[in-house]
């Protein structure tokens, strides 16, 4: 029996069910959709102390507690979500949903497609399987709003996310300004690189590539793609770490004390990326591993910002500038540098334009080792919010975990999400608002 101490303690997870039809972004309407929901704490009266957790790539609607006495497994943020903790259950309603393309409860890839039911030819229902639509960001964060509606929680005291979580937290700051009164973003990035794009491309040819792939209607077959997931989960696990965090843990130690002179497992780091792509091709589908990273590659909250004329202007000028201040510079590497401060100004540009409407207040969290959403790529949103005169905080903590120190029990790190959480709402927009530490 595990220590259950200082937890929620034993949680239900609740299956929402949306009647309406739901159209995505894509263009393709789904009749009807469920949302797979967990809650810690209690809703005040006035519905004014609900936070909204949003997950990441492979998390779920399971944030905190455990679900039997014997579970050994707590809810993936349970060291961030409990009493007294920094996401206080003592003090806040804390809501975390799971997105729809998952596979975990909510209507996705694995769930039954409701065009095969009652067909004339008396076959059997079928899962979604690879026809489940496309899905963004976007897509998730109108299904959480909707949540809201069913839930009655018309402003959100917070939305709260990390990675891939954390683009839902800021893409809601952007279509709902006024249902939210602080947004924190951690470790994420206002859109993919191009290598972050190629990840998630090599990790999607891992898994399509594979024999038992069976163009996605491997259920059907009895049978999944494990070794395209075991690859693309080791793809994505190298990221999430550091080299020196990798070194510290592994080194190149070998697993039986010397070279065995094949290429079965032989290093210690070799055991345990074959190990944590097995348990996650168990645990996780394939056709979702497609979906979310299409998602995340994506997303851009600047899409629905194009330019206007005058912006056109502005950034003509900016470029000219840009060029006046290279002009007698020969080579390509002068070229490259004005090119990236072209596009880099340009960005910044277009991100202002989709953030000059909010009116939350905001946290944003980087670590200081995480390369693949880097801190320089949390400093961007910081910049635009801090441009338009939103009041943002920043802070960039020294972490060795790399990408996935936003789930480990930080003190700094945790600290500065509670103390966000409680200080009193910064009510007026000042210009140039915003610190850092």
């Amino acid at each position: 029996m595990t220590d259950q101490a200082g937890s929620v303690g034993i949680v239900t997870p609740e299956k929402i069910h949306f009647a309406e039809p739901l159209t995505l972004e894509c263009n393709r309407t789904l009749p009807s959709f469920d949302l797979m929901v967990e809650t810690y704490g209690t809703l005040n009266q006035d519905k004014s102390n609900a936070i909204l957790i949003c997950h990441a790539l492979s998390g779920s609607h399971h944030a905190a507690g455990y679900y039997s006495h014997d579970d050994k497994k707590a809810g993936w943020w349970d060291n961030m979500i409990g009493p007294n903790k920094a996401i206080d259950t003592n003090q806040f309603y804390v809501v975390c949903v799971n997105n729809i393309g998952s596979c975990f409860g909510s209507t996705g890839p694995t769930t039954i497609n409701p065009d095969t039911l009652n067909l004339a030819d008396g076959s059997e229902p079928q899962v979604y399987g690879p026809d489940f639509p496309l899905i963004t960001i976007k897509d998730w964060v109108k299904t959480q709003a909707l949540l809201s509606d069913r839930l009655g929680i018309d402003v959100w005291h917070a939305i709260v996310g990390g990675s891939m979580g954390g683009m839902q937290a800021l893409q809601w700051s952007v279509d709902y300004p006024d249902r939210l009164k602080r947004c924190v973003i951690i470790a994420s990035t206002p859109k993919l690189s191009a290598q972050n794009i190629a990840f998630n491309e090599v990790a999607r040819q891992s898994i399509l590539s594979d024999p038992d792939f069976k163009d996605g209607r491997y259920i059907q077959a009895g049978t999944y793609p494990r070794r395209g997931l075991i690859l693309a989960r080791m793809v994505g696990h190298i990221t999430y770490l550091t080299d020196d965090a990798m070194k510290a843990k592994f080194g190149r130690d070998l697993k039986s004390g010397k070279f065995m002179y094949g290429y079965d497992v032989e290093f210690q780091v070799e055991s345990y990326l074959r190990y944590q792509g097995e348990r996650f091709s168990k645990n996780f589908d394939a056709n979702t591993y497609l979906l979310m990273t299409k998602a995340l590659d994506y997303f851009d909250p600047t899409r629905d910002y194009a330019n206007t004329d005058d912006d056109n202007a502005i950034d003509d000028s900016l470029a000219a500038s840009i060029n006046d201040e290279h002009t007698g510079s020969t080579g390509s590497d002068h070229t490259a540098e004005h090119s990236d401060d072209v596009d880099s100004q340009l960005e910044l540009s277009a991100l202002k334009a989709a953030l000059a409407h909010t009116k939350c207040q905001y946290l944003v969290v980087s670590f200081t080792t995480d390369w693949r959403f880097a801190p320089e790529r949390s400093q961007e949103i910081v910049d635009a919010l801090m441009a338009t005169g939103k009041p943002v905080s920043y802070i960039n903590v020294d972490a060795p975990h790399g990408h996935d120190s936003f789930l480990f029990d930080i003190p700094r790190y945790m600290g500065a999400v509670k103390g966000f959480l409680t200080a009193p709402f910064m009510t007026a927009n000042v210009t140039g608002t915003g610190e850092r530490s």
